[in-house]
């Protein structure tokens, strides 16, 4: 990706927090399961309601307030691997030990200093994702550091933590939430703003992912890893994009910040030349709409209001884009929608949504609006309208003073939305149900550095001999556990190799996946069993692909069964001899002409027989020797 600004000069600031899942057999605080279940498959549920508590110095965190506007029902759905501990019916276990371990190496692996003594916390959550209302988190390490192409990059803090529920369904009124993730231990890896430009967030992005997958304690697939981004220029705030899900996205999601703070603060300064203000009367201008056609106004109108506010100045400005897709008008929209509406209208887009010209320059005569001033609308009932109105005036007053900090939310396309305040030192508290955990330096000592990735690639070159493409390859891939024990088991094995094991488990799966075979439903005992086919001489490599997309089907089956079914098995010399004999004593006149080049088309017309039931190297020599067998006669 090229470089849209100068970053240096904008002083832009970055920093990471990485949350990667465990692959611990049991959750943090209970002995449960670590399974993702399917929804079909629950068995009980409940729901809540849940309000923000006060810290122990009675503060109550801003984004736990703002949260708490919504009055939402929260309702989970239960698995037969939950227990009463999610359900937060039951205190909590002591601390998981073997997710402790885990965290520990990646304490040691980013160079850190690990705590004498755990502390378990409380971190005041009520937006559903976690029954209690909090989340258990433990400070574990600080001050480490990663090597990057740009220089160290501090790693100020590592958190073991407990996972979040998975949001189901959002119904406005009600959210449902599935409890089988609730619990996974995970790790919260945050580095210091020691990031300078997009391409390197995504180079330590990539660095830290290494690192983790590294310890072979890591779960791996869709939704086990999540990346926030904090960011800030010199004029503007810091804002934390929440949810970056694809590595391929942090490049973009960084640049398309900046360009939102560089925008923001060009308006700003536009804004104040042009004496640019608020006014904070809210207008009830419902009785302007008692005779409208608009169908969205008509269905608020039912049971709630039309309430307006006057930007003076603003015409023009709330319609201006601020990323690509998204205006000013949207961030007012987004802050809005934080009371429960479904969004805003504003002149810079009216007339539309069936709102006429006249509706317009009536609500412009009745709010006193003048050719450079800007209305905000909306309709709804009125305690979420004249919310969603306070919610614009505390925006529209942010955009003349400063780019507010906040957390949001990241989008697929790069850009981000408004999601909460960014949360504050009042969120945390302690947990008082688990004892607190030492860490002896005997302990530390126990703790294993394991070998990085980078480095294990570099050896499977030089120990199997593989290319370094390859190497790189199972290295990184979830197939590498598999790989290490064929190697072993198959060491010296005349059939298989490193390359051939590799090819096999990257490539062919790769292909057979574009081909639409289901191959997820193959397990190790599958690939074991063809593998073991191939070394035993029953099932030549060029068979392997058959075989796959026959077990893809029913993966019960035995693979030696399903290879003599497909006629893969072993075939006897005579018979391709035979063959052979038969196409040369056909095509006398054809060998006689081109002579030696006849093997080429005639290895054709054998391959179409025996292939995948023969190595074709063992028909390649054997039709060899008959053609020039038979041009010496």
């Amino acid at each position: 990706m090229s470089e849209k600004f100068d970053y240096r000069e904008l002083g832009l600031k970055c920093g990471l927090e990485i949350h990667q899942q465990l692959d611990s057999k049991q959750k943090l605080f209970c002995h449960c399961p670590t399974l993702i279940r399917d929804i079909s498959e629950s068995s009980y549920e409940f729901f809540r309601y849940l309000r923000p508590t006060a810290s122990e110095m009675g503060e109550t965190d801003s984004a736990a307030l703002e949260q708490s506007k919504l009055k939402r029902k929260y309702i989970y759905k239960g698995y037969d691997s939950n227990c009463l501990v999610e359900n937060d019916d039951e205190p909590p276990t002591k601390v998981n030990q073997e997710a402790l371990d885990i965290s520990m190496s990646i304490t040691k692996l980013l160079n850190m200093k690990p705590v004498d003594l755990i502390h378990v916390m409380r971190k005041i959550v009520v937006d559903g994702s976690n029954t209690s209302g909090f989340q258990r988190t433990i400070f574990l390490g600080k001050d480490g550091y990663l090597d990057t192409s740009e220089g160290p990059v501090g790693v100020g803090v590592l958190c073991l933590e407990e996972d979040a529920c998975q949001k189901i369904e959002d119904k406005g009124d009600s959210v449902i939430y599935s409890l089988d993730r609730l619990g996974i231990p995970l790790v919260e890896i945050g580095t210091d703003p020691d990031i300078i430009s997009p391409a390197h967030a995504r180079e330590t992005a990539q660095q830290i992912g290494m690192l983790l997958r590294s310890t072979g304690k890591v779960k791996r697939g869709l939704g086990t890893i999540r990346q926030d981004v904090n960011i800030s220029i010199a004029k503007g705030a810091r804002v934390e994009l929440k949810g970056v899900q694809a590595l391929d996205m942090i490049e973009t999601m960084v640049e398309r910040e900046v360009e939102r703070q560089v925008n923001l603060l060009a308006m700003r300064n536009e804004l104040l030349e042009r004496n640019a203000s608020v006014c904070e009367t809210i207008f009830d201008i419902t009785e302007l709409f008692k005779d409208t056609k608009s169908k969205v106004i008509l269905k608020s109108l039912k049971k709630g209001k039309v309430l307006a506010v006057l930007l003076p100045g603003f015409a023009g400005f709330v319609g201006r884009e601020v990323q690509p897709g998204r205006r000013l008008g949207t961030e007012f929209s987004d802050r809005a929608k934080t009371s429960g509406v479904g969004g805003i209208f504003h002149t810079d887009e009216l007339p539309n949504y069936g709102i006429t010209e006249d509706e317009v320059q009536s609500l412009r005569q009745t709010v006193g609006a003048g050719e450079n001033d800007a209305v905000i609308m909306v309709a709804d009932r009125e305690k979420r309208a004249r919310g969603a109105m306070e919610s614009v005036i505390i925006r529209a007053r942010e955009t003349l003073n400063r780019v507010p900090e906040e957390t949001r939310r990241a989008l697929p396309d790069g850009n981000s939305s408004y999601l909460r305040p960014l949360p504050g030192a009042a969120r945390m508290y302690p947990e008082t149900d688990v004892p607190q955990v030492a860490i002896s330096d005997e302990y530390l000592g126990s703790i294993e550095v394991p070998e990085l990735l980078t480095d294990r690639a570099k050896r499977f070159e030089s120990e199997y001999s593989l290319h370094q493409e390859l190497a790189e390859k199972i290295a990184y891939s979830n197939y590498l556990p598999l790989f290490e024990e064929f190697m072993q088991e198959f060491e010296g094995n005349k059939n298989i190799n490193a390359t051939f094991i590799v090819r096999t488990l990257t490539g062919t799966l790769l292909e057979l996946k574009r081909d639409g075979v289901e191959i997820y439903k193959l397990g190790d005992a599958n690939f074991a069993d063809i593998f073991r086919l191939v070394a035993a001489g029953d099932l030549v490599k060029e068979g392997i692909d058959d075989v796959l997309r026959a077990l893809a089907k029913d993966p019960s089956a035995s693979a030696k069964d399903l290879a003599e079914k497909l006629g893969l098995g072993n075939v006897d010399t005579c018979d391709i001899e035979r063959f052979i004999d038969n196409i040369i004593a056909e095509r006398q006149d054809f060998i006689k002409e081109k002579g030696p080049g006849a093997v080429g088309p005639l290895m054709g017309i054998v391959m179409a027989e025996f292939r995948g039931k023969v190595d074709g190297k063992i028909l390649s020599d054997l039709l060899k020797q008959k053609v020039n067998k038979y041009l010496s006669i």
